[in-house]
């Protein structure tokens, strides 16, 4: 039997380690990254909502089970903590689109907003949402997800980000590149890596990086 306490952190870890699975594991059958689930276990960072949801549903385990939030020894929540929890919400522009596949128009007008936690005010601004168009990614990103893109101009190689062809064409790719050649790689095999060398690699710029998925269940 499962032993929760008052501790997310402990609670995920105990959860995990009962289903026998890594952290890299379980980043994969929840389309999150490594890093973020392994930040939860040593409690840098808290999920949001949405995410304990969804993580409960994995685990198949009630929410409060999962938070800790009605363990006997755990106080409860103080109105100052609602307001701390409601302020680093922010407002993320949604455009559509950039394409997934083989490349539509790249980036138009912002169509909805969506309110995500955010550290602060400025990392909010640097962030936007893209609704994903296409299967290239499948099952990673799959098409309709909606991404959330932090804006940056380089990602490290082996990064999945949101890249411009030409200033036009948009895609969601994994981008990897040395001195000499950027290659923008599918995760679904039907489709071809697309390589760009020597001079061809002023074509490619880097929109953001993604960083987190986002997909109605």
């Amino acid at each position: 039997m499962i032993k929760y306490t008052n501790s997310f952190s402990e609670n995920l870890k105990t959860l995990r380690k009962h289903q026998n699975l890594s952290q890299e594991q379980l980043a994969d059958k929840l389309n999150l990254s490594r890093s973020i689930v392994g930040m939860w276990e040593s409690g840098q960072r808290k999920p949001s909502f949405e995410t304990l949801e969804l993580l409960a549903d994995f685990f198949n385990v009630r929410l409060d089970d999962l938070s800790g939030r009605k363990n006997p020894n755990t106080l409860p929540i103080t109105n100052a903590e609602i307001d701390s929890f409601i302020s680093n919400f922010y407002n993320t522009p949604i455009f559509e689109s950039v394409s997934a596949g083989f490349g539509v128009a790249a980036i138009d007008s912002v169509v909805d907003y969506i309110p995500l936690p955010y550290n602060n005010r400025a990392e909010a601004n640097e962030t936007i949402c893209i609704r994903v168009k296409g299967d290239s990614m499948s099952p990673k990103i799959e098409d309709g997800d909606l991404i959330q893109v932090h804006k940056q101009s380089s990602v490290d190689s082996g990064d999945i980000a949101v890249v411009l062809i030409d200033d036009d064409e948009g895609f969601v790719k994994k981008v990897v590149y040395d001195t000499d050649y950027i290659q923008l790689i599918s995760v679904n095999p039907y489709y071809p890596i697309m390589e760009f060398k020597g001079a061809d690699v002023l074509r490619v710029s880097v929109v953001g990086k993604v960083k987190k998925i986002i997909r109605d269940l």
